[in-house]
């Protein structure tokens, strides 16, 4: 989560390693996408930058960049000498969200929960035990949490990750835990799994859940879960905002306010409200 303000230009971080060496991958094809991540995280980069983030040499860098600039996948900028994410990446990207169609049915009710609430909506769902955030439609107030379309956060440290935990069978829930471990991002961040079993018990019988500073301090969240026909939570909806606008007393009020609108959402899918494993 990035605390945003109109002036805050955010910028890519370096990595510590590069992803593109795994056996089995065609190397030159698995390089150009590790690049296009890297490009789409910011708004725009510099090659030094890419190249210091990828851990690739300028010169390969710049002839993968050429060539993703062939196929309009990503553009240059010449006022700045940045180069970001071109129209037929967006293209692509756009068929998934037509393919889930949660992003789009849930539009409306997201804007909806946002002007109720004044606080930032998101909705995202769970990909390889992570939260990947596909909507968002921000507050008007001029600090505000923001998720970057596509950013992923760590199921145990986000109230849409916790919504979903909450609804996986034991077995399930066992699994991404042995896979992922349980990150410590703040003081307050559940690191023990009995503790995170008993938060997931309560957000059961509340029906939301709630992300207490525990991924990034100073901020708050609430978060429900979204079905599909066959009962299964496939996304989730959350409110989102700085915790001196949603201290712990205004939660009682939230919660119930993103549980509706979830079930809304629900409802414009023809989903169910499934049954907890």
């Amino acid at each position: 989560m990035m605390v945003h303000t109109e002036e805050h230009r955010r910028r890519g971080r370096p990595r510590s390693s590069s992803p593109y060496h795994n056996a089995g991958t065609v190397q030159a094809l698995d390089r150009a996408l590790t690049l296009l991540q890297l490009v789409a995280e910011t708004d725009g980069s510099t090659l030094t930058e890419l190249s210091q983030r990828a851990g690739m040499a300028p010169s390969t860098v710049h002839r993968l960049l050429l060539t993703l600039e062939s196929q309009r996948f990503v553009e240059f900028q010449p006022e700045t000498g940045d180069w970001a994410v071109g129209v037929e990446a967006f293209r692509i990207g756009s068929a998934f969200l037509r393919r889930t169609k949660v992003a789009t049915l849930g539009r409306e009710t997201m804007r909806e929960l946002m002007e109720s609430c004044g606080e930032t909506v998101n909705l995202g769902i769970a990909d390889e035990g992570d939260i990947v955030f596909v909507s968002q439609v921000e507050t008007h107030e001029h600090i505000r949490a923001f998720f970057r379309p596509g950013t992923r956060e760590p199921l145990h440290a986000s109230g849409i990750g916790k919504a979903l935990l909450a609804q996986m069978s034991p077995a399930k829930l066992r699994n991404i835990l042995q896979k992922k471990g349980l990150a410590r991002f703040t003081a307050k961040t559940i690191v023990d799994p009995a503790q995170l079993t008993g938060e997931l018990e309560a957000t059961r019988r509340r029906g939301w859940a709630i992300d207490d500073e525990e991924r990034t301090l100073g901020m708050r969240c609430v978060a429900a879960p979204v079905f599909n026909v066959f009962g299964e939570a496939l996304a989730g909806i959350s409110i989102s905002g700085p915790a001196v606008r949603m201290p712990l007393e205004r939660l009682g009020e939230l919660g119930p306010q993103v549980a509706r609108a979830a079930d809304a959402i629900t409802r414009s899918l023809g989903g169910v409200r499934g049954e907890a494993g």
